[in-house]
């Protein structure tokens, strides 16, 4: 057995969101790394993957070292250069749908900053607490309003639900986090939750 075989094995459970994001456009037909930011962009693919030039180039050249997807086509358009075109192949169909069983039916663990803030909160001064609370309950509030305005456009097509269950679920954990921090706010303010800062506990 070869490296390469080895590798390619291996790396069929670790495919990143932005290589599956790829893997899945080149399911619908070949495309240059061009035209897949472009669709990516339209499609709002940012709320999942980290959609950037550099990261997508090098999703697209792991992708093809690991044999999941291939050189199709090249084209040229005037004085431009020269674009490659890839479409995926049989590995690559193999390892999509293995990936993507595994993200849907598995719970992988997750580090999330806001969790790991949260154990520290009583290390803050309360007011400080409370002043940070609402500035992220701001920034969410705008950008569930951002995502709501994606969403009532494609629910404004007919486009069936099933092709954008991502950004509703994006839509709805924002909504959640928005209604589970200012309930926060209110506990700290009312009393519901009692503020004990951290020099109380090394007092006790």
């Amino acid at each position: 057995m070869n490296n390469q075989s080895q590798v390619t094995r291996e790396d069929d459970v670790k495919l990143t969101p932005l290589a599956m994001a790829v893997l899945e456009l080149l399911l619908e037909q070949p495309m240059h790394p061009y035209e897949m930011a472009q669709v990516m962009r339209a499609r709002h693919v940012e709320a999942r993957a980290n959609v950037k030039p550099g990261s997508l180039y090098h999703a697209v050249e792991r992708l093809e070292t690991h044999g999941f997807i291939e050189v199709v086509d090249t084209q040229r358009e005037g004085r431009r250069p020269e674009r490659t075109v890839y479409g995926v192949t049989e590995a690559g169909r193999d390892a999509f749908i293995a990936r993507a069983k595994a993200m849907v039916g598995s719970i992988a663990p997750e580090y999330p900053e806001f969790a790991v803030g949260l154990s520290a909160l009583n290390e803050l001064d309360r007011e400080d607490a409370l002043a940070e609370l609402r500035t992220r309950a701001l920034k969410l509030q705008a950008e569930a309003a951002a995502e709501q305005v994606i969403v009532d456009s494609l629910i404004a097509k007919p486009l069936p639900a099933l092709y954008w269950l991502d950004l509703r679920f994006t839509a709805a954990r924002r909504e959640f986090e928005l209604a589970w921090t200012n309930q926060l706010i209110e506990d700290i303010i009312t009393g519901r939750v009692d503020w004990v800062p951290a020099e109380c506990e090394d007092e006790a």
